[in-house]
């Protein structure tokens, strides 16, 4: 087959059309609870110290795992078992969003508290359906696209909630951009309406068995030791990245560029560089498959840090600031497209809300506790030590590598779990 229009297959379909949107449902509610909402109560005057502690309203997102067994467990009378849900916290949201339209921060914090908090865990609620929506609808060879395409999504209403909402902000009230932000919740909607169903699974018999028996399956099918070796990966598959992550703009700033320049370039062109990379990432992945891509792409991120080590020597200089970030940025949307195809293939379908949630969440500890030391780190050793640190860093998830996927797999009779067996290398290529 002609490799252009397997591709235009892929991408062209309607469930990646439903997950665009889908993707840019699941991201419009963050800074419209976190940054930009912290700039509506710095206008308005609020205590700064007040507006710093705001971020705990964003304790949902890292909490999601403990609820996420009851949309494994029950399913809404309409729409099933994924999309049903989906439908339910995006009407709810849209109806919170324009609520926060109505708030006076500097009048009513505590309403505006519980407000922001309602969001973040609708918010929530709405990743852990998306995300078991997105894994039981995916084939093995799709989930590259479909991560790519659901990050597209998100990034732009990144954009939309931040950018946007901050540049109509100076134009009209605070209140009619969040009505504005609310009515674009309708794209969700759509796209929930749109979206084709997955294949029907049976839901666990229990709630105690949709809390209990997701760790159990997860061994039992991978076995505990390459399960725990499993698990330790996608902790250190992305420390590398997380590390150079957590510490680029201070170190921009201490080089001697301006806000403006970091914003303009590191955000803006950095932003599109992601999104270029992510597609790229998943089309990359519906030709070489799981496995290869892991390895390409993890190498590549490991090498892309590099270029920060050569701006490290080089000094205050446009031109190469511009390529450290993007090569940086480009080469960590290709592992991110990677790295989510495989969290995905990693979930039974009958307890996909659950496994993905936990799975996520080790995922977050690369880069919110492991990488948090970086400050201290670059602080002690410099920068350009610091970058071949973040480098050294990304080494032990690559030599995790090996033990469950190898370069050349040998076809086996698997496929989806939760689904009937078929004979097929959907690791590596078909």
């Amino acid at each position: 087959m002609n490799p252009l229009r397997s591709l235009l297959e892929v991408f062209g379909s309607r469930k990646m059309a439903a997950l665009l949107f889908l993707g840019f449902s699941s991201g419009l509610p963050l800074l419209l609870i976190g940054n930009t909402l912290k700039a509506w109560m710095t206008v308005e005057q609020v205590d700064l110290a007040a507006i710093g502690w705001f971020s705990l309203a964003s304790l949902p997102y890292s909490l999601k795992f403990l609820w996420s067994p009851f949309l494994d467990r029950f399913t809404m009378p309409f729409l099933g078992r994924r999309r049903g849900w989906l439908v339910v916290t995006q009407l709810a949201l849209t109806v919170a969003i324009a609520i926060m339209a109505f708030q006076q921060p500097k009048q009513a914090l505590q309403l505006l508290a519980i407000n922001a908090i309602v969001i973040a865990f609708l918010s929530a609620t709405q990743d852990i359906a998306a995300d078991a929506y997105r894994t039981d609808v995916l084939e093995k060879l799709e989930m590259g696209a479909g991560a790519a395409v659901f990050i597209l999504g998100y990034r732009i209403a990144l954009l939309v909630a931040g950018a946007l909402a901050l540049i109509l902000a100076d134009r009209i009230p605070w209140s009619s951009v969040y009505l504005l932000m609310a009515g674009t919740m309708v794209l969700g909607i759509f796209a929930t309406l749109f979206a084709p169903e997955p294949e029907a699974i049976s839901p666990p018999a229990s709630l105690t068995d949709a809390v209990i028996l997701p760790f159990g399956e997860f061994f039992q099918r991978r076995g505990v030791i390459q399960g725990f070796l499993v698990l330790l990966f996608i902790t250190l598959y992305k420390l590398g990245d997380a590390l150079l992550s957590n510490m680029t703009t201070p170190f921009l700033l201490q080089v001697g560029f301006t806000k403006t320049d970091i914003g303009a370039i590191q955000v803006g062109m950095g932003l599109i560089a992601t999104i270029v990379g992510a597609l790229a990432g998943g089309a990359i992945l519906s030709r070489i498959g799981i496995n290869r891509s892991l390895w390409v792409f993890g190498v590549l991120q490991a090498v892309s840090n590099f270029a920060y080590l050569s701006l490290a020597y080089t000094g205050k200089n446009y031109q190469a600031m511009v390529l450290a970030i993007n090569i940086e940025q480009f080469c960590g949307g290709l592992g991110t497209a990677a790295f989510v195809a495989f969290l995905m293939s990693l979930c039974n379908q009958k307890f996909s809300a659950t496994q993905y949630a936990l799975l996520s969440s080790l995922m977050a500890v690369s880069r919110d506790i492991l990488a948090s030391p970086g400050g201290a780190i670059a602080q002690n050793t410099g920068w350009p030590l610091f970058f071949i640190i973040t480098i050294v860093a990304a080494v032990p998830g690559l030599l995790l590598l090996p033990i469950f996927a190898p370069w050349n797999p040998q076809p086996v009779a698997i496929t989806r779990p939760g689904l009937e067996e078929e004979e097929e290398d959907v690791w590596g290529t078909k």
